[in-house]
């Protein structure tokens, strides 16, 4: 019981204080996120961006999440509650991420999965910011700040990856092969 509070209370704090820090932030647009050109994603063409070229090809929201560790405003952005069949890309370098199947709604705000497509794409670590311990999700290849892993998700992992929609670019399950994923297709595939 007492660890359920605690977890609605953290819950709570964390929306609260995202919501907060983000005042500055209001007034940069939450829609209009830069579409890639990138097709596919291949680690050995992938070279990062410089910071002057991110700052022309990312909106600021995007910049400021990706690049200074931001968080945006929970309900108030363009994956919290999209139930799109599709994959989600790293912005900055197209890298794949998460997947639909895997997309759940964590009532938080924010789009939440149980887990990344492949566990070599994403890192973590420990981060101390806001006054308690909670583990930073970056993207592997671009190091792009990502959000945040939790251990309270639904099975089959029990792990909530609590993502900005800002470090994402959807890519619908009709346009993967058009976009040189075509090899998740299979993530959406009926048993028969």
């Amino acid at each position: 019981m007492l660890t359920a509070t605690i977890q609605v209370l953290t819950r709570w704090f964390l929306s609260l204080a995202a919501a907060g820090a983000l005042v500055a932030l209001a007034s940069w647009p939450i829609s209009g996120y830069s579409q890639s050109t990138r097709k596919g994603w291949s680690v050995k063409d992938f070279k990062k961006p410089s910071d002057t070229e991110l700052k022309k090809t990312l909106n600021p929201e995007q910049y400021q999440v990706t690049q200074h560790e931001g968080t945006e405003a929970p309900f108030k952005n363009a994956f919290w509650d999209s139930k799109a069949e599709g994959i989600y890309v790293d912005v900055v370098s197209g890298e794949p991420l998460f997947s639909s199947v895997d997309k759940f709604d964590s009532g938080t705000g924010w789009p939440s999965f149980t887990r990344p497509i492949d566990q070599q794409n994403v890192t973590t670590k420990v981060d101390g910011k806001l006054l308690m311990k909670r583990t930073e999700v970056r993207s592997k290849h671009a190091g792009s700040h990502l959000g945040h892993v939790f251990d309270d998700g639904p099975k089959p992992t029990g792990l909530r990856y609590c993502i900005n929609s800002a470090s994402l670019r959807f890519i619908p399950k009709n346009k993967l092969k058009d976009e040189g994923y075509e090899q998740y297709l299979s993530l959406f595939k009926k048993e028969k």
